[in-house]
């Protein structure tokens, strides 16, 4: 990843439904000025979700997504539907593609009325204008604006407005500049106004950031917590000094006077503690994350499972994103190790990676996941709202080896307060 691209999970995720051979794959290829998609006359060309990071202003960086049929057939044809209907997890805002010449089906009614009822801003992008009259055009219009979505917690907006709508072509580039303008109007809706932390520090201060650099560290690069903190804090202008482990002790000592706030990795928890003087707060990036992404509460009073756990009980260890496990990884070793010397036992254990999260967590007792820095906002909190549906607690790596290491409570304090 260049230094200069946004990463993907802080991107705007703009995501393109509609049945085979609706014209999606052509729109998104005209909206994006690129051959993004393959574009054929068999239907089902689109197997997979195709990504596409881009800018598009005034919603700045954005990803589109182009998603198979919502008609696929076959058993194949499931497994893309099912697979489509997770990117909806995503979605922060959603277009749906439908032939002018056909309209709206049931099957696209029922991709909206999913689409409202989530919250996620929309329109319905009448493909093909260029083959169909007049006549047609002011069907589709009427369509458009009577349309009902039947959800009850559908934004109520739409019920009185209708289905926002705009006529394209990919062919003569009708609509097209229109199409950008009105997914730039929704900007207000998904704009992000969280910070990790400089809303915890004031501009000016010292914030020193413990990164170890061990055989699981990425070879020349940070992992991405530790890339959109120190950014962060460079855009506030706080000064950001970064070391290691080993080298924290010399790093305080040379100051001349205490950090604002220590920031460490997770797994150096308890080395870090043990240098940091009690009167410097301290906390973590995965905790910073857990209020970030998720849900703090939810989260540190999942700590609390782990030591509820009983011999034979099932733990899930998941993880937003896929990386070569090595000999000490966090999830499947370290974990699991600590977990096991913390309780006395060793629970059954599970784990998960990158977009497989099970929608059934009922045989369960704890899900311990990671921050999320690689997932979607709208991702990280359905996978909270399946386990909170569940009854399932829920702890994430950094709130779990704070808890376990008897810090919990001071790595909170700038969070939460004395």
């Amino acid at each position: 990843m260049s230094l200069q691209e946004t990463v993907s999970a802080e991107r705007v995720h703009i995501a393109w439904f509609g049945l085979r051979n609706a014209g999606k794959s052509s729109l998104v290829n005209a909206v994006t000025g690129q051959d993004v998609s393959i574009v054929s006359e068999v239907r089902g060309t689109t197997t997979d979700p195709v990504r596409k990071a881009m800018e598009l202003l005034p919603l700045g960086p954005v990803v589109i997504i182009d998603t198979p049929g919502l008609d696929d057939e076959g058993e194949l044809g499931k497994l893309r539907v099912e697979r489509t209907n997770r990117i909806l997890a995503q979605t922060d805002i959603a277009v749906l593609a439908v032939d002018a010449a056909v309209g709206l089906t049931e099957l696209d009614k029922e991709i909206l009325t999913e689409i409202s009822s989530r919250k996620i801003p929309f329109a319905v992008a009448y493909t093909k204008a260029d083959l169909v009259d007049a006549v047609v055009r002011e069907r589709r219009a009427a369509e458009a604006e009577t349309a009902s979505l039947l959800s009850e917690t559908a934004d109520a907006e739409t019920h009185e407005r209708g289905i926002p709508y705009i006529f394209t072509s990919a062919i003569t580039g009708e609509g097209i500049h229109e199409l950008k303008e009105l997914l730039g109007s929704f900007a207000p809706k998904v704009a992000k106004e969280k910070r990790i932390l400089t809303d915890l520090v004031a501009p000016g201060s010292t914030v020193v950031l413990v990164m170890p650099i061990d055989s699981s560290a990425p070879k020349g690069r940070l992992i991405l917590p530790q890339q959109l903190t120190l950014r962060e804090l460079l855009d506030a202008h706080c000064t950001a000094i970064v070391c290691q482990p080993e080298e924290l002790a010399d790093t305080l000592a040379s100051l001349r006077k205490a950090p604002a706030l220590v920031v460490t990795d997770s797994q150096a928890f308890a080395k870090v503690n043990a240098v940091v003087p009690a009167e410097v707060k301290l906390t973590s990036f995965s905790i910073l994350f857990a209020r970030y992404k998720g849900n703090l509460k939810m989260l540190v009073d999942g700590a609390m499972a782990i030591d509820r756990l009983a011999a034979g009980d099932k733990v899930l260890i998941s993880e937003g994103c896929t990386h070569h496990r090595q000999c000490e990884d966090i999830g499947t070793v370290k974990l699991p190790a600590w977990i096991e010397k913390r309780v006395g036992f060793r629970p059954q254990f599970a784990f998960t990676s990158g977009g497989d999260f099970p929608n059934d967590l009922s045989e369960y007792k704890l899900v311990i996941h990671c921050g999320g820095c690689t997932l979607p906002e709208r991702e990280m909190q359905r996978r909270l709202e399946v386990a909170s549906a569940a009854g399932v607690p829920i702890v994430n790596y950094g709130i779990a080896i704070a808890h376990m290491n008897g810090i919990l409570a001071r790595s909170l304090e700038i969070l939460l307060g004395d």
